[in-house]
């Protein structure tokens, strides 16, 4: 009997885990989960503002597509053909299509049928038959802003990350105009239901600043990530990110999410111990990588934190990855272990 086989006859009912995080580890997290036959919800930040989804923004002010378009299919039961239709991308000379994926503009013209992207996501995924939720993190878009270590501040995820300062902290408001004069973005009440239902949630994959606290630094998500009873994971990125995450250690990434919710609330942190081939990345075509991020487990654990350590090292394409499907065996033998105790 498979591993997965062992999983799915212990597991009494599908565990339910909320994913909340964005960018490109984001589905290969969901989609693993979802084929080891766990209750997936995503939580998918609405604070991106380069590439595809940026241009769709800025020309209609809806919240940025392309992580959403992404879960959607890593979620999706349909044929292939419909997930690669959805996942199209323009090559055409048109100054407009050309480079756009046909998902995001399915999704932008969807949310203006139907009043908000929320409402649009829950339709597609009934039509493309999704197995699970994916739910924005914000019915509205947002713009992440930062505060640097020198004291000053920018607006713009592509411009946090491109200033190649020390970031001290980070924020969300409103994409039409300042928190202060009104009211602070919130989540719809279904994210904030699933955190509290969920038997595990899990942040990460991904860009620390730009992908994964964008969504916590909306208050009403945040507070109840705090409050939830859920096991708390973090997996902590493979290499350090230019502009973002320089020099950080794993504990140093968790010292972050802390901070920013000020208080203690990560159970359990996974780690890759596999060494990354030095000659193997490809620098050309994934510029924002630096460095192997470095193991403080003595700070983890201090910290309070379980360290699951393990070989969770994926390479393809000259890149760096996660294996999805070992990490999410090791999200669902976890919640084996600690999740009748926490229901307790």
């Amino acid at each position: 009997m498979s591993d997965l086989e062992e999983i799915k006859l212990v597991h009494a009912r599908r565990p339910k885990v909320v994913v909340i995080g964005g960018g490109t580890g984001l589905p290969v997290i969901v989609k693993s989960l979802h084929e080891q036959d766990a209750d997936v919800t995503a939580v998918v930040t609405v604070a991106d503002d380069g590439g595809s989804s940026g241009i769709i923004r800025n020309y209609i002010n809806v919240v940025p597509p392309g992580d959403i378009r992404n879960v959607l299919v890593a979620l999706s039961d349909q044929p292939q053909l419909y997930r690669d239709l959805f996942q199209y991308r323009f090559n055409s000379d048109d100054s407009f299509f050309s480079g756009h994926a046909l998902g995001n503009l399915v999704i932008a013209a969807l949310a203006e049928m139907r009043g908000g992207v929320f409402a649009a996501v829950q339709e597609l995924s009934k039509i493309l038959k999704v197995d699970g939720h994916v739910y924005p993190a914000s019915n509205t878009p947002l713009t992440l802003n930062a505060q640097f270590s020198d004291g000053s501040t920018l607006a713009g995820e592509a411009e946090i990350t491109a200033a190649g300062k020390h970031i001290q902290r980070v924020w969300v408001t409103p994409n039409d105009g300042d928190a202060s004069q009104g009211a602070l973005p919130m989540a719809e009440p279904q994210v904030i239901s699933a955190i509290m239902d969920a038997d595990v949630v899990v942040l990460g994959p991904g860009s620390l600043f730009t992908s994964i606290l964008p969504n916590l630094m909306i208050h009403n998500l945040g507070q109840t990530v705090l409050k939830t009873k859920a096991e708390v994971i973090y997996i902590v990125n493979i290499m350090t990110q230019k502009g973002e995450t320089e020099g950080f250690t794993d504990a140093d990434h968790v010292r972050v999410l802390e901070r920013h919710l000020g208080q203690k609330f990560v159970d359990t942190v996974l780690v890759n111990i596999e060494p990354v081939p030095a000659d193997y990345l490809d620098r050309d075509r994934y510029v924002e990588i630096s460095t192997p991020v470095q193991s403080d487990y003595a700070s983890l654990r201090a910290m309070g934190c379980r360290v699951i350590s393990s070989d969770f090292l994926k390479l393809r394409d000259g890149g760096v990855f996660h294996d999805g499907q070992k990490v999410a065996r090791e999200i669902l033998n976890l919640e084996l272990q600690v999740g009748s105790q926490r229901r307790g």
